[in-house]
């Protein structure tokens, strides 16, 4: 049976523990952390500020895989050479850790693999979410679902500062920046938000966006 106060104490024990190996590093917006084909050495955790993994397609296109919030971990994957660049949306504050000093900790101390695993299961669920959005969702649906998560991990706050343009949000759901303007206004007229500014969204019908999520 899943155990939520024995997976919350595992992680903190893990934090403590990786604060012995990390090293704290700051970030201004748009700055790369790493570059695709970097050698991949090292993974991090957002402490605050948003980074977003991406990377360049054919003919310049960008793919926009993840954004990654304070508590989140990113650059885990055990590779060569990084397959994606990870950049600076604002001011960002994240920890970096060396993966062989990850792993000797490990060694030292195998009951904090539980919180590493359990870390590691979240960005694959994330993944698979993606997928579903990309795969199966209209415009409309993508941008509500978009909205819906950033909501959840505000806490469930129905007025979200929103760090990205409208450009990173387009590129996140794969679709067109022009799409994702028209989708907005449309929740705009309808009433089911408001719009005070580029980074501020209003959710005034958090129901309906649910149930476009839904659909």
């Amino acid at each position: 049976m899943y155990d939520k106060s024995t997976t919350q104490s595992a992680r903190t024990d893990l934090l403590s523990a990786l604060g012995r190996i990390g090293v704290r590093r700051v970030f201004a917006r748009n700055k790369e952390i790493y570059s695709e084909d970097d050698p991949a050495a090292s993974w991090f955790i957002v402490l605050s500020g948003t980074v977003r993994i991406c990377k360049l397609l054919v003919g310049g296109r960008r793919h926009i895989a993840e954004f990654c919030y304070p508590g989140d971990c990113f650059g885990l994957d055990r590779v060569t050479q990084r397959l994606y660049s990870a950049e600076a949306v604002g001011d960002v504050v994240v920890m970096r850790y060396a993966h062989k000093a990850t792993e000797l900790l490990i060694n030292d101390e195998p009951h904090l693999a539980q919180a590493l695993y359990a870390m590691t299961l979240r960005g694959l669920a994330n993944a698979q979410t993606r997928i579903l959005v990309l795969g199966a969702m209209r415009a409309p649906e993508r941008v509500a679902r978009f909205l819906v998560e950033f909501s959840e991990r505000r806490e469930y706050c129905d007025v979200l500062e929103v760090p990205m343009s409208r450009n990173d949000i387009a590129d996140y759901l794969g679709l067109t920046v022009e799409t994702v303007c028209r989708v907005l206004s449309s929740f705009k007229s309808d009433g089911v938000i408001a719009l005070s500014g580029p980074h501020r969204i209003e959710l005034r019908s958090p129901d309906t966006l649910a149930a476009l999520c839904e659909t």
